[in-house]
């Protein structure tokens, strides 16, 4: 055989090797849309309920006494689900009632018809879904995207909002010191179409990492929630067009207008948005109480429950809401 017909054969072999090795890693990362019907049974168990909310199937949870004369409400933030808040609504439920939802686009709930992920679907749908409930008026908390729902709901109808509590919330236009590798992905047009077929369990577990102060916090079966609600059918293209949609700074003037007892928390090692939002939500809300866990990322109440639900029950006997 001549040299040049060796070096087609070995650059063939190369390209060959090359081919089945992506091919390998397409299908260990291969992981198309999975239903609800699948996705259920583990992850919305009682007390998980579902209720139609504008033809959307809304994933609930509503626990503790009914009697409660102003409920908590919880809102996740990007890419999360009511999951996020399980340490808290654990430590709340037996003297408050606590209602938590997987919101349009994320969690259990999946993405809407209309395909609008705008902060101002986001308050319309909150409103219906406390009609839905029959909840009158309500402590509304939220972290993230929830965060700034929870505030622009307060300013939209503040007779339904008796108090605040702003977890990391979203609102001033910002700059992210680092963003996790996912909402990256999502939102770059050329990996749109990947990402909605391929999900490397790595991609996701250095996501959840980003947003913990303290990684090795993230445990496996976190993990394997998120990796869950990203395989709901639909909410991988939802999260593209939510962060095309996301416009934040245009609001904020509303923060001003707020009169209800607001507590803001925040996690000093947040690198999504910047901790220096804390003293701007106080700065804008009249009356409002920081709380900051110097320790702590993106999502504190779900990095350490126990320690942040302690500030939330403080905040809400001093109230007497």
């Amino acid at each position: 055989m001549s040299r040049a017909r060796r070096s087609l054969v070995a650059v063939a072999v190369g390209l060959l090797a090359l081919a089945l090795l992506a091919g390998a890693g397409i299908a260990l990362t291969w992981s198309p849309d999975l239903p609800l019907s699948t996705l259920a049974p583990r992850w919305a168990a009682p007390p998980s309920a579902f209720v139609d909310v504008g033809g959307l199937n809304v994933h609930y949870r509503d626990e503790g006494p009914r009697d409660d004369p102003a409920p908590i409400v919880l809102l996740h933030g990007t890419s999360s689900s009511l999951h996020t808040w399980d340490g808290w609504a654990d430590a709340l439920r037996g003297t408050r009632r606590v209602v938590r939802f997987d919101l349009p686009g994320f969690g259990l709930t999946g993405p809407n018809a209309s395909a609008d992920y705008s902060d101002a679907a986001y308050v319309v749908f909150v409103l219906q879904m406390l009609d839905a409930l029959k909840l009158r008026r309500v402590v509304l908390g939220g972290n993230s995207l929830g965060g700034a729902i929870a505030w622009q709901t307060a300013v939209a109808a503040p007779e339904r909002v008796a108090q605040l509590i702003l977890v990391d919330a979203g609102g001033y236009a910002f700059e992210a010191t680092s963003v996790p590798i996912g909402f990256r992905a999502a939102r770059a047009p050329g990996l749109r179409s990947v990402v909605r077929y391929l999900l490397p369990r790595s991609v996701v577990e250095s996501s959840v990492r980003n947003v913990f102060g303290d990684p090795a916090r993230v445990t496996p079966e976190l993990v394997d929630r998120y990796v869950a609600m990203t395989l709901r059918a639909g909410n991988r293209e939802a999260l593209a067009q939510r962060l095309a949609q996301m416009n934040w700074g245009q609001n904020v003037g509303g923060l001003r207008t707020l009169t209800q007892r607001t507590l803001v928390m925040w996690g000093g090692r947040d690198r999504l948005i910047p901790p220096a939002h804390a003293q701007q939500f106080v700065r804008d809300i009249p009356g409002s109480t920081l709380v900051m866990f110097d320790d702590l990322g993106h999502v504190p109440q779900e990095e350490d429950p126990k320690r942040t639900v302690i500030a939330v029950q403080r905040f809400l006997g001093a109230g007497g809401a």
